[in-house]
């Protein structure tokens, strides 16, 4: 079962881009969380290229260093989130797209999930698309810090 969920992209807008493919039943999920990092600023390096630098021009290098910046945690949080929930049974590949048009950058990822998982991340998928994605981002932060204290509490006692 294929589900799009939000802005479809019918084909590629533009012939720049970079596709990185990750069996996921190749190599545990423990080493293949440490290669995230490293494919995740390749991806940054690699999109960095296309925007001109001047080192004598402090703007440039910061807006280079923003881009740069920018791609690798988003394409680090992508393939981390792919292959935390992917169904390794399923045997398909993680695919993490980079596209590059005149005036967007595009990620694209594909991953299989667990049926049974499947209602739970629709509806998560519906929240986030209807919430303000700056609400949600500190709603997940004090969850997380609620579970570090409750954690720090069981560890006490």
């Amino acid at each position: 079962m294929n589900n799009i969920f939000g802005y479809f992209v019918d084909k590629p807008l533009s012939q720049d881009q970079l596709i990185l493919r990750f069996s996921p039943s190749s190599v545990p999920i423990k080493e293949r969380w440490r290669n995230n990092g490293l494919s995740a600023d390749f991806m940054a390096d690699y999109l960095t290229s296309f925007f001109p630098k001047d080192d004598n021009d402090s703007s440039t290098i910061q807006r280079h260093e923003e881009i740069r910046s920018a791609t690798g945690y988003i394409a680090n949080e992508l393939l981390e989130n792919s292959m935390k929930y992917c169904d390794y049974n399923a045997k398909y590949p993680i695919t993490i797209q980079l596209q590059l048009d005149a005036d967007q950058i595009r990620f694209f990822v594909t991953n299989s999930i667990n049926k049974s998982e499947v209602d739970k991340f629709v509806v998560f998928i519906q929240e986030l698309m209807m919430s303000d994605p700056s609400e949600m981002y500190f709603i997940q932060l004090e969850k997380m810090q609620k579970m570090r204290i409750v954690q720090l509490l069981d560890w006490v006692y």
